[in-house]
């Protein structure tokens, strides 16, 4: 089965300075944190608080997702940072 994102949630992590966010294959739980940097190459006009960089990640969503899956299909890990 392939990486699939059926869970909306993310949280923003102040000490890693970034989004965590979840996709599953299967059963299998992977984890990812795009860092706040990486949002802000996005927009750097949304602010680097908190609320700024989880607005920046709700509106690059589809494009996190992607950059997401193609870490993903290059080899599966437990957990990856988007840097």
């Amino acid at each position: 089965m392939a990486l699939s994102f059926p869970n909306p949630c993310r949280t923003y992590d102040e000490t890693k300075h970034g989004v965590w966010f979840w996709g599953y294959d299967n059963a299998r739980e992977i984890t990812f944190l795009v860092e706040d940097h990486v949002l802000m190459n996005f927009d750097s006009a949304l602010g680097s608080d908190e609320a700024g960089v989880l607005a920046s990640f709700d509106q690059h969503r589809n494009e996190i997702l992607k950059i997401a899956m193609a870490l993903y299909a290059e080899g599966r890990q437990a957990l990856y940072i988007l840097h």
